[in-house]
């Protein structure tokens, strides 16, 4: 299980440190998780999965569903939901939408992403 964990983590460009620091998971749980002293509660596994934008399942067993997402594999129903949540996700002025974007409608998300853009060019 910790290997998917280190996966997602190489493929996200993060650090145990900022799933950490993002999650309010202790370092010291997550490298006894890595060192087998531990095996993480379902209240951790599921906001280190939200993290990553995956299932628990998927941190569990490494295996993805159509509807699961790790970097650059599709998560939403439409593919323009999901260049909509991808733009949200990588700029760090919408990032705090990301989460809120989950199972948005892809004209909901347009018209944050767009009010935000409109914020930040008035400011």
């Amino acid at each position: 299980m910790y290997s998917v964990f280190e996966k997602l983590l190489k493929e996200a460009g993060k650090t145990a440190k900022e799933v950490s620091n993002s999650t309010g998971i202790a370092t010291s749980t997550l490298t006894d998780w890595k060192k087998g002293r531990y095996s993480p509660k379902a209240d951790k596994l599921a906001k280190i999965a939200d993290f990553f934008g995956v299932s628990v399942e998927y941190l569990m067993t490494g295996i993805e569903s159509e509807k699961e997402s790790i970097t650059g594999k599709k998560y939403h129903f439409s593919d323009e939901t999901a260049e909509l949540a991808q733009e949200l996700l990588e700029s760090p002025h919408m990032r705090m939408l990301f989460d809120a974007a989950r199972g948005a409608r892809p004209e909901d998300l347009k018209m944050a992403a767009d009010m935000l853009r409109r914020f930040k060019e008035s400011g």
